[in-house]
């Protein structure tokens, strides 16, 4: 159903707008939920005059879009998966631009962990409730990950899926008095909304790397990789980066993104 929702959306667009005046994006849900692509976007479009049209998922569907050529680039973050793309040749460049970090958060309990594996060994020691993205993102391959390092089982009661993005996960976490994984973005754009605490916090195995990529454009003629790479040039170039560097910082006194 959401392919067939996402290919009458780019039918709409192709009607709408010349194909050389368009940029077709998926991104993850965690670039949007944070609020950066509404930030960026608009100078983008005013500078090249290019109409971006985007639609944000999980990582995994994004790169599945671009496998079966929906889109021309794609903003996601699941380094692994990213590079097993480029070696099938479904994408031609790829460019890693910036990062922040996943933080483990959780009901306002007063609980409190050492460190990224005493929380995750307490959690599934105390059945605390924990919700996961469970949608092939990049915060949920992230996720599993982690508890495959720690030889955790999931397949529990205290552990759900939400299938949703990053935000509607996280109110779900905080109607229910879970935990969950999160990106620190999108957590701080959330936060006055939400009933959740910070529990884990600076920990290195818990970078978020982001990056972008082009498709290849021998998938079909639908594909525009001129202004694919028109796109990651100006999102990956110094003056784009200083521009990311500054989001957030009057609001929470920090940047949700750093650039590389």
């Amino acid at each position: 159903m959401k392919k067939i929702i996402f290919t009458l959306m780019l039918l709409i667009s192709l009607t709408s707008f010349g194909a050389s005046d368009q940029l077709l994006l998926a991104t993850t849900t965690s670039v949007r939920d944070s609020g950066l692509l509404d930030y960026i976007l608009p100078e983008f479009e005013k500078e090249t005059g290019i109409d971006v049209k985007f639609v944000a998922v999980g990582t995994g569907r994004a790169l599945k879009m671009g496998e079966d050529g929906e889109v021309d680039a794609l903003l996601v973050h699941a380094k692994t998966s990213e590079l097993k793309f480029i070696k099938a040749g479904h994408g031609i460049d790829r460019v890693q631009f910036m990062h922040n970090f996943f933080i483990v958060v959780g009901p306002e309990d007063g609980n409190k962990f050492k460190n990224l594996n005493d929380a995750l060994n307490k959690i599934d020691k105390n059945k605390y409730k924990f919700v996961s993205r469970g949608d092939d993102s990049g915060t949920n391959k992230k996720e599993i990950s982690l508890w495959k390092n720690e030889n955790i089982n999931t397949d529990k009661d205290w552990y759900m899926s939400s299938g949703n993005g990053m935000a509607a996960t996280l109110k779900i976490a905080s109607e229910k008095g879970c935990y969950t994984l999160t990106d620190m973005s999108t957590y701080l754009h959330l936060k006055d909304k939400l009933n959740l605490d910070i529990k884990v916090n600076n920990d290195q195995n818990l970078i978020n790397e982001y990056s972008v990529i082009t498709i290849n454009p021998d998938k079909n003629k639908m594909i525009n990789y001129k202004n694919a790479k028109i796109f990651m040039n100006w999102i990956t170039s110094k003056e784009t980066k200083k521009l990311i560097s500054t989001y957030g910082v009057e609001e929470f006194k920090m940047p949700l993104f750093i650039v590389e």
